[in-house]
């Protein structure tokens, strides 16, 4: 199986009772998250649920069923290309149970799948699917010291300038161009809010902001990646920022957990395990190497390209640590903090090897508070003016003359 999933360990049916409820339960929607370590479903609920869980082969799948339940709306179909689940169905069972059938990518024998289940709270239904060994390492990674060494003698020091310096310096002679984009769209409406609020709303109202406030800056041009209520790929969501030639990548969403009084704003990078797994996907590829790191790799051996392509994420990664602080320095002031220091995760979108990329979590759309807040547009135009401000910051301080040249300011 491709993006790395390996075979997982299951650990038999599980069957999970609870007390019995005689009201019936609605399933309000379903939603899908992917990390390194394992794949979640998330089932919200009207009502605490009696249901049970397992796999079946021939083809792989997963069933769960949840006593005297019904769909509100139909079920949201994972991603294209996620790395486990291909698709969901669902169907009545015993006339008044719900059966819900999530087929896998994963061709193995389903009794070698561990997962964990829970529906602690009474309003989700929570399912994780384990992956047990850790997604491709960078092929740099296994190549010997020696050969590292012999590779970056062989770069002359004008050529490590100029990869190390791409990410960093403005790749437009008139302008600094910023990708921003709205997390989630279309039938993928993200969160919701105690209140109902969908997170595509509210990151959609955030970016708008956002763009006309880099547009009103001499200089800067804002470039929104979702421009309307759409869904579009994660991997979809980098291309777009890369083919506009973006100098920086801004993702706006609004978190949530299952605890309510969770609050506050935060901001990420991409760390460090997942930049180099996504480094070994680009490197597959000498096409996409070569165009990140502006020389032919044609010529040259893949230790080589493996060390181009490390200095280029290394300066992407430092500039994007260096935009978040700046765009977190700007919170303080406007919003609560659920971190006062840059988080990092291995967030999809994060993980364009040759832009700096920052993930905004504008305030937890679970708490009631904040997602009063996050219908506020008084709350949105200081939310876009504090990201703004983090961006004008960093470029104003870069060191770069080409991006103070295009912002009118001296070296």
């Amino acid at each position: 199986m491709s993006n790395g999933w390996k075979i997982f360990f299951f650990l038999g049916i599980q069957f999970l009772p609870v007390l019995s409820y005689a009201q019936q339960i609605d399933i309000m929607g379903l939603r899908y998250m992917a990390s390194v370590q394992k794949s979640r479903l998330v089932f919200d609920l009207t009502a605490p649920t009696q249901y049970r869980v397992f796999a079946m082969n021939n083809p792989s799948r997963l069933i769960i069923d949840i006593k005297n339940a019904h769909l509100k709306q139909s079920l949201i179909q994972p991603e294209f290309k996620h790395p486990l689940f291909e698709r969901v169905r669902a169907g009545l069972k015993n006339d008044t149970d719900l059966r819900i059938v999530v087929d896998l990518k994963l061709i193995t024998d389903t009794d070698k799948l561990v997962f964990n289940s829970n529906a602690k709270d009474g309003k989700h239904l929570v399912i994780d699917l384990f992956n047990q060994e850790a997604i491709v390492a960078s092929k740099s990674e296994t190549s010997k010291p020696s050969q590292i060494e012999d590779a970056k003698k062989s770069l002359d020091k004008s050529q490590v300038a100029s990869v190390a310096n791409k990410s960093v310096m403005s790749k437009s002679a008139s302008r600094i161009i910023i990708a921003v984009d709205a997390g989630h769209g279309g039938e993928d409406p993200g969160a919701r809010g105690p209140g109902g609020t969908e997170e595509k709303i509210i990151t959609f109202a955030i970016a708008k902001k956002l763009e006309s406030l880099i547009n009103r800056q001499s200089g800067m041009k804002a470039i929104m990646v979702r421009k309307g209520d759409y869904y579009l790929g994660l991997k979809d969501r980098v291309r777009i920022a890369r083919a506009a030639k973006a100098n920086l990548f801004v993702s706006i969403h609004a978190d949530a957990v299952l605890n309510a009084d969770i609050k506050g704003a935060s901001v990420y990078t991409l760390s460090t395990s997942g930049a180099s797994s996504e480094a070994a996907r680009w490197l597959a590829d000498s096409e996409n190497a070569s165009d990140l790191v502006d020389v032919s790799l044609n010529d040259k051996e893949e230790v080589l390209a493996s060390v181009l392509l490390d200095l280029t994420q290394t300066a992407t990664q430092e500039a994007s640590v260096n935009v978040a602080n700046q765009v977190l320095k700007n919170f303080v002031n406007i919003a609560d903090l659920h971190k006062d220091s840059v988080q990092k995760a291995g967030f999809m979108v994060l993980k364009s090897p040759d832009i700096p990329s920052i993930l905004v979590e504008t305030a937890f759309i679970s708490n009631a508070a904040e997602e009063a807040s996050l219908l506020s547009v008084q709350y949105q135009t200081k939310m876009a003016n504090a990201i703004f401000n983090g961006i004008y910051g960093y470029f104003k301080q870069s060191k770069s003359e080409a991006n103070l040249a295009v912002l009118g300011l001296e070296p």
